[in-house]
């Protein structure tokens, strides 16, 4: 009973779909963006690092309809039609690995496109004071990886595309 109420909330969900730039022109299902149409909608990523400079990574459920089993960025999601980025970041932070008082910076936003779906990607970062508590309905695990892990994991089908396409960009701007 439970489980079909998720379904049915997942199928439910609104997007706002957004122009390059990020303006609202639109809005649709969440089916619907991820039915190969191309329709642009946002999303948040945030990278969080450890005090060792260590970056926490989750693994996607099984559930997921793009990329289960993978690895991803610390956390990922929607932007709900009506909801601010920040709002979505720090909503997903709490609901994916339970991060209350995370005080994330902006770095940059990008256009991710896979086969299925365009996303307007909002990155953030943030170093954690504590450790997370990853959600077991989101995410499957998580731990933190060192650099040198991380960059050795590229292009083996261990992480997702949209993570390895922003990773050294996020380094980078890490690095300032």
């Amino acid at each position: 009973m439970c489980q079909d109420k998720v379904a049915q909330n997942k199928v439910a969900e609104i997007f706002p779909l957004v122009d390059a730039d990020g303006k609202v022109t639109g809005k649709a299902t969440r089916a619907e963006c991820h039915s190969g149409s191309k329709l642009l909608h946002p999303v948040v990523h945030l990278h969080c690092f450890d005090a060792q400079g260590r970056l926490y990574l989750q693994r996607r459920a099984a559930h997921k309809d793009t990329y289960p089993g993978l690895w991803d960025a610390s956390v990922g999601g929607h932007v709900d039609y009506g909801e601010e980025v920040e709002a979505a970041l720090l909503r997903e932070a709490q609901e994916e690995l339970g991060l209350r008082n995370v005080c994330p910076d902006f770095l940059f936003r990008h256009i991710y496109e896979s086969e299925v779906e365009r996303e307007l990607v909002y990155v953030y970062r943030a170093t954690l004071s504590s450790p997370p508590r990853p959600d077991g309905d989101e995410v499957s695990e998580g731990r933190f990886w060192s650099v040198a892990e991380v960059l050795a994991s590229l292009g083996k089908g261990i992480l997702t595309p949209s993570f390895e396409g922003e990773i050294h960009r996020v380094l980078k701007n890490s690095e300032q």
